[in-house]
């Protein structure tokens, strides 16, 4: 009997190998609740891209052989890193469409107000500036910094106003998110939108949907507007 069972006693990386494979099988069960979704699929996309968000307004600065686009977004409510992710995201969209001098990236709460004389301090979740080559005029707007980013901590009040304490990110912290996007979209043009749902057959091309009350939206300002400020008044 004893040397039946020295013949059929498993080695023990036998038994290792057969332990594995069990685990393997039942990982859709307790173990894969065990270890986690994200690390099985990934985190999700909005932790990665930011989130999803709507065109408010834009405005197109031609000045001195320059382009500048400054760009009005929303999103539903969400943290500021996310939001900030949303601004940096939509700067490389709106870059790589257009190919402008100067992008800025304004992020507003799906709550906060829509016309630019309303857009400041508070109101503002989160600004990025991007100016892919620095020159001595563009320069002296953010002291020769290819990106710049700054967001409010937190989610917005019912008013769509932010309180939380103003974050700027270091450089190499903007350089590392940027690298780390799957996906380099645009926000939705609502203008777009109502064009293709009223029957018209196809979305309007950027730029060409009817202007904002503002009259901002794909035009440029009147010669004597301003260049865009990096960061809007009320200290942001």
């Amino acid at each position: 009997m004893k040397a039946l069972l020295r013949i059929f006693r498993p080695s023990r990386k036998l038994v290792l190998i057969i332990v594995g494979i069990a685990l393997l099988g039942g990982v859709s069960g307790g173990a894969a609740l065990y270890i986690g979704k994200d690390t099985l699929l990934g985190p999700p996309a909005e932790t990665v891209n930011g989130a999803a968000c709507t065109d408010v307004n834009l405005v197109t600065i031609k000045k001195q052989k320059r382009v500048w686009i400054r760009k009005y977004i929303k999103t539903e409510p969400t943290d500021g890193m996310t939001r900030v992710k949303t601004a940096l995201r939509v700067a490389k969209a709106v870059y790589e469409a257009q190919k402008p001098d100067l992008v800025q990236v304004v992020v507003l709460d799906a709550n906060g107000p829509t016309l630019r004389s309303d857009i400041r301090g508070r109101a503002i979740g989160a600004d990025v500036v991007y100016i892919p080559h620095p020159d001595p005029v563009i320069e002296s707007i953010e002291g020769n910094k290819t990106y710049t980013a700054r967001y409010y901590d937190g989610t917005a009040a019912a008013n769509g106003l932010f309180f939380g304490e103003r974050v700027d990110l270091p450089e190499d912290e903007i350089t590392t998110l940027n690298a780390s996007f799957k996906d380099v979209s645009d926000c939705i043009d609502p203008i777009a939108v109502a064009a293709t749902e009223g029957g018209e057959g196809k979305p309007a091309a950027k730029g060409e949907g009817a202007k904002s009350a503002e009259g901002g939206h794909g035009a440029a300002p009147a010669e004597g507007e301003a260049a865009p400020a990096a960061a809007p008044s009320g200290g942001h």
